[in-house]
């Protein structure tokens, strides 16, 4: 596995990450890390390395677009002086301009969603000993859902960005594809944009993957 003894890793992103986590900082025991992904992760990680003491740190805010994130990241993220940065950003950027289309939604578009990830990739990869961008996604097994369309052109873009820097991509949208072919999106999300607990142990199971954790049997 990637990580060491002592490693603060932290996850930051939008209400996909959140997940009920503690403030300022989603850390600890119990409602610290919410009850997504992140306490999956920390669980799993804490059964197949308890030899090793992982800093595992959520800074996900709910209803958070990119600029949102740029914007607080200093305070959510460079102040906690991360080794490993995880986010995922973009499920907002995306379904404001259909839950909201009435709005002025210039700052959500691809253009600005690039440069916001982009800003993010600039100030932190010097300080860090990795970071990796993880896509967003729209669990829909129609293709041709303009809001997947949109979700899956924004994930084009983070990818994009990743390579740009030579970042680690997580997709999670191909992750989620994939289980749909014998779920119904209900049964994982029940508006298709937060994962349910079986979501989030489909997004820790990746994150272990990418991350060479061992088998957990």
């Amino acid at each position: 596995m990637i990580f060491e003894n002592g490693d603060a890793i932290v996850f930051a992103g939008d209400s996909t990450t959140d997940c009920g986590r503690k403030r300022p900082y989603g850390e600890g025991l119990w409602e610290g890390l919410g009850n997504g992904y992140v306490r999956n992760l920390d669980s799993i990680l804490s059964v197949l390395y308890p030899d090793k003491l992982l800093r595992i740190t959520n800074v996900g805010e709910s209803g958070a677009t990119s600029g949102d994130m740029l914007a607080h990241w200093e305070q959510n993220v460079e102040a906690l002086n991360p080794n490993w940065v995880f986010f995922m950003i973009g499920a907002n950027d995306v379904w404001r301009q259909f839950d909201e289309p009435n709005l002025d939604n210039s700052k959500l578009m691809p253009d600005c969603y690039r440069a916001n990830l982009e800003a993010v990739c600039q100030r932190t990869l010097p300080k860090v000993k990795g970071m990796f961008i993880m896509s967003p996604f729209y669990m829909e097994a129609n293709d041709n859902d303009p809001m997947k369309k949109r979700m899956v052109e924004y994930a084009g873009i983070a990818k994009e960005v990743a390579d740009k820097y030579n970042i680690p991509f997580i997709d999670l949208q191909a992750e989620f594809d994939e289980h749909l072919k014998y779920r119904y999106p209900a049964y994982i999300s029940w508006d298709r944009v937060h994962p349910n607990w079986v979501g989030g142990m489909i997004i820790a199971r990746k994150i272990l993957q990418v991350i060479e954790a061992k088998p957990l049997y």
